[in-house]
């Protein structure tokens, strides 16, 4: 079953260039563990760091499809990263979910299982 992990945290992108060399050694290390760990139980179908919402464009509603700056939403936390991992349950991905770094909210989703291609 596949599984959509999203990270976000309050002002990620301005928190992220603050931290000093250990603490992103530290996160570095907690993906490193997140990725060992799906590894051994699924695997990680996709996964990548994102850039800020400032390069997002979003493709708005309704008949007119009108196109704007950024991401959907007007909110201090910011989408940082994703992951698609494929393992045997919600609980399992929740889990595994407990790895990434400590300062970043974590949402895990089911996908309905329909590629689109």
């Amino acid at each position: 079953m596949q599984f959509l992990v999203l990270l976000t945290a309050p002002d990620h992108f301005a928190r992220w260039e603050g931290l000093s060399s250990e603490e992103r050694d530290d996160a570095m290390a907690s993906f490193g563990s997140f990725a060992k760990a799906v590894q051994e139980r699924g695997e990680i179908v996709a996964g990548d760091a994102l850039y800020a919402p400032a390069a997002a464009r979003t493709v708005q509603m309704g008949p007119e499809r009108v196109v704007t700056d950024g991401p959907f939403a007007e909110t201090v936390e910011q989408l940082a990263g994703f992951y698609v991992i494929d393992v045997d349950s919600l609980e399992t991905a929740v889990d595994l979910a407990r790895l990434l770094p400590r300062n970043t909210a974590v949402e895990v989703r089911p996908t309905r299982g329909v590629p689109i291609r």
